[in-house]
């Protein structure tokens, strides 16, 4: 899969990138079973189940199979992102709805002083991770490019390994073809995209596309790594 342009235009360079993370992602994800799919290495993990076993408040998804989500709020290690969003010139009111807080837990985080304190975080399953960048990138490509319907009823997430793979790959790929036709006047223009569990209505469309990046590869290499633990836990 080539890239569009050359490396040395922004939108080359983000291709190139996604490219390479694409293929490292392919090769590490060869041979994925639901066993290991669904593999819970800790208790309380966050994952794909059925919608009458959901453990979470906020679990969604439009079929019978549903995404652990638990109550909203703006963890620790985010911190620093409300700062920037809030130095960007987002309102106190737009970062709460963003983040699905109010807006004295947005005051109270810009408030705050020195390092947080690291907060708790849940363990999730391969099932969950790959369901969460399935349900980003849908929703992305829908926002910038389609008919902009609520994110959480377009992925219907699936106990089955093989499945969820194919369905993801068919999205990332649309994504990638998608994003090789924008212009250098689209990559600069704020709010290209509107998706809206982010801050992509605020931002440059090069920066959504950076931010997709990072959430792509910082996801792929847990998951590689629930791998390499999955093959080398105690039986």
């Amino acid at each position: 899969m080539g890239t569009t342009g050359t490396r040395d235009t922004r939108l080359g360079l983000l291709l190139a990138q996604f490219d390479q993370a694409r293929e490292m992602a392919g090769v590490r994800l060869t041979g994925l079973g639901d066993e290991e799919y669904l593999w819970e290495p800790v208790p309380d993990c966050w994952s794909v189940r059925r919608r009458a076993e959901a453990r979470t408040p906020r679990a969604f998804g439009p079929g019978e199979w549903v995404l652990d989500q638990g109550l909203p709020d703006i963890p620790p290690s985010e911190y620093a992102e409300v700062a920037r969003q809030a130095a960007g010139g987002m309102t106190v009111a737009k970062i709460a709805e963003d983040w699905s807080v109010g807006v004295e837990r947005v005051e109270e985080v810009l408030a705050h002083r020195g390092d947080p304190e690291p907060g708790p975080t849940h363990v999730t399953t391969i099932a969950w991770r790959l369901g969460h960048l399935h349900f980003h990138f849908e929703g992305g490509w829908e926002w910038a490019f389609g008919r902009r319907r609520e994110p959480k009823t377009l992925v219907d997430f699936t106990p089955s390994a093989e499945l969820a793979l194919a369905r993801f790959w068919e999205t990332i790929d649309r994504w990638r073809e998608s994003v090789a036709t924008v212009t250098e006047e689209q990559l600069d223009t704020v709010g290209f995209s509107r998706y809206p569990y982010a801050s992509d209505a605020d931002d440059t469309y090069a920066s959504v596309l950076g931010g997709a990046n990072l959430e792509f590869i910082h996801h792929m290499a847990e998951i590689a790594l629930l791998r390499d633990l999955f093959r080398a836990r105690v039986r």
